[in-house]
């Protein structure tokens, strides 16, 4: 696990300088704190910060070269499966001489070429450049669990697993207009593009070739619609899905430093926990963030579950000064305002947790897989959506917060916006209304996900928007996991993120999703047996955070509130229309509808204040 950066000079032979390649490195230090290193060869340069996981020896020093001095490769990830290739590699007459996936990746590399993708079980994104044939190959991983941005700046290609390591190249850090429209109507830039100008992502699954004279070519390699479409019909799918993740949490142990889990206390954390039990491993700890608020905790689940296997539990609550320290650091890590918010707290819980493991475990994808959202369930009778719509002025609908969303949410009358907008918390005409911003953005990269959905599920809203968000939201929840996480120095490895349970999840029948009172049907099946009835049907929390609270109560914030309702932010034409003012002042009133309004600006006005200066 690393961070890697990287600069090519195209159609000239002109130098690298050596000082800007380590600062673009060294700005990544919190990725790699273990090792560092650098390969510069006239026009190209590479650079790795190194978290040691598998083979914490030297040996597994980067950039690593192939043994014919070919190639040569930056990498961050893991392959959990890369032992498996042993026999092969040395039939062909390789000769492994560290115990590291990253020598396997290189020599599967050299024997078979981008073909060996596709066998690959892991999380990565690695950049190889080919000296013969004067071409760099940046490949990522099928869901985007590690990231990869770049960019095209003054005739050279650079590239980073952050964008903060792009700005330190000079790169000029300016927002884009598209980025800040889907911010604002969609809460994240989705796609290849970012919030930034001229930055942009590798799509999950996708290869980017760049030749020396500026060719660019940008392939996929990997096609969850395609895979779900040829994937065999599983004839007893609770079986097939206990033993999947059982295998799927069995290679994600692989590791020569500790593993822990992040434990909620919800289901999900709590299947990673009860596998593991199962599996016989030992010497577990386990990592919770608890509330004051009892609406929000679920500490005394996490506690239950690590006594009952006989792990280690530690748990802390994050408040007042020190909350505001770690949004100040988290947005720092995560380079774009905080949209999630809960980063504050997975960093913090990732700081607790780094003296005792490298590694942690965490349930992310369960919700997107099977199902496990309540914003789901809206989608179940479109129908009965236009009759609230009809309705929402009663007071049942607008004094209940999940309600007045859901009231909200039922003035959208097109079923294709239902999906695009499912998994944000204010909607169109809101915006229309509140911030006086009335043209959504183009959200092309959106529409083309919304379209394959619509042709794998055909009039199934639900099943749309489960494919939609593990295209879309998915990918921000797991960058915001790799940037807390990562800023820590630890690594995050996602168990139900295995592409067997990804495609296999996406091919089974409704039922096996959307049966029960809470849905995760096969989740449920599958662990009924390894979990008390507490877990199994304890209403879903999540990392649910009262803001509205901390804003008008708690002493940095309610400084902070103040210098908002002054900041800069409303000075941008974009937002000219918006009387932060009043959104303030009914917040303090006690009006906690307004937050989903001010949160974002909220966010936006701390990354403009404490981030963009950096830089």
């Amino acid at each position: 696990m690393c961070g890697i950066n990287g600069i090519l000079h195209l159609q000239t032979q002109k130098k690298i300088d050596e000082h800007l390649l380590k600062k673009m490195r060294d700005s990544l230090e919190h990725r790699g704190p273990d090792d560092k290193g650098l390969f510069i060869e006239k026009n190209i340069g590479l650079g790795h910060r190194r978290l040691s996981i598998l083979d914490v020896s030297a040996a597994g020093h980067q950039p690593f070269f192939s043994d014919d001095g070919r190639y040569v490769m930056v990498y961050n990830g893991e392959i959990y499966n890369f032992k498996d290739f042993y026999p092969e590699l040395k039939n062909n007459g390789f000769d492994p001489k560290t115990s590291s996936d990253t020598e396997v990746l290189i020599q599967l590399f050299q024997l078979h070429g981008l073909k060996m993708l596709n066998r690959l079980n892991g999380m990565f994104a690695f950049v190889i450049w080919d000296k013969k044939e004067r071409k760099l190959i940046a490949v990522r991983d099928r869901m985007g669990v590690k990231p990869l941005y770049y960019s095209f700046y003054n005739e050279t290609f650079y590239f980073a697993s952050e964008q903060k390591a792009l700005f330190t190249a000079g790169v000029p850090l300016k927002i884009a207009k598209d980025g800040m429209e889907e911010y604002i109507f969609n809460r994240f830039v989705a796609g290849e593009n970012t919030l930034y100008e001229n930055i942009k992502k590798i799509l999950p699954g996708h290869i980017l070739t760049i030749h020396e004279s500026g060719k660019t070519t940008n392939e996929k390699w990997w096609d969850l619609k395609a895979e779900i479409q040829n994937q065999p019909k599983i004839q007893n799918p609770v079986e097939w899905f206990r033993e999947t993740f059982d295998d799927s949490i069995k290679l994600r142990m692989v590791s020569d430093v500790p593993v822990g889990v992040l434990l909620s206390g919800g289901l999900d954390s709590s299947s990673i926990l009860a596998s593991l039990n199962h599996q016989n491993f030992k010497d577990i700890q386990t990592f919770n963030i608890g509330f004051k608020e009892k609406e929000h905790n679920e500490s005394h689940l996490a506690k239950m579950m690590s006594d009952k296997f006989g792990y280690g539990f530690h748990t802390m609550q994050l408040e007042d000064n020190a909350l505001f320290e770690k949004l100040v650091s988290s947005t720092y890590f995560q380079d774009e305002p905080i949209m999630h918010l809960s980063e504050p707290h997975i960093l913090a819980l990732s700081q607790m947790a780094k003296p005792s493991v490298k590694v942690l475990l965490s349930g992310e994808g369960a919700d997107e897989l099977m199902g496990g959202y309540v914003r789901y369930k809206a989608l179940k009778y479109p129908s009965l959506l236009s009759t609230i719509a009809t309705i929402g002025h009663m007071d049942y609908f607008t004094t209940r917060p999940r309600y007045e969303k859901l009231a909200r949410y039922s003035q959208i009358n097109k079923p294709d916006d239902l999906v695009l907008y499912n998994s944000c918390n204010i909607y169109p005409n809101d915006i229309a209304m509140t911030f006086g911003i009335t043209n959504p953005p183009k959200n092309e990269y959106r529409n083309q996900i919304l379209a394959d959905a619509k042709s794998l599920y055909p009039n199934n809203l639900r099943r749309q928007a489960l494919f939609f968000d593990q295209h879309t939201y998915l990918c921000s929840l797991l960058d915001r996991n790799d940037r807390c996480t990562m800023g820590a120095s630890i690594e995050c490895r996602e168990p139900f993120l295995d592409q067997r349970l990804i495609v296999g999840l996406g091919s089974l029948e409704d039922k096996w999703l959307f049966t029960g009172k809470k849905w995760k049907f096969i989740l449920k099946s599958a662990m009924a047996s390894r979990l008390p009835e507490e877990i199994l049907n304890f209403k879903k929390v999540g990392l649910s955070v009262p803001w509205g609270d901390y804003l008008i109560k708690s002493p940095g914030f309610i400084e902070e509130l103040e210098s908002f309702s002054k900041s800069d932010l409303f000075k941008i034409p974009y937002f000219e229309n918006i009387n932060v003012k009043k959104l303030v002042q009914n917040l303090q009133k006690g009006e906690t509808k307004m937050i989903p309004y001010i949160m974002p600006l909220f966010m936006m006005h701390i990354w403009q204040k404490t981030y963009t200066n950096k830089f």
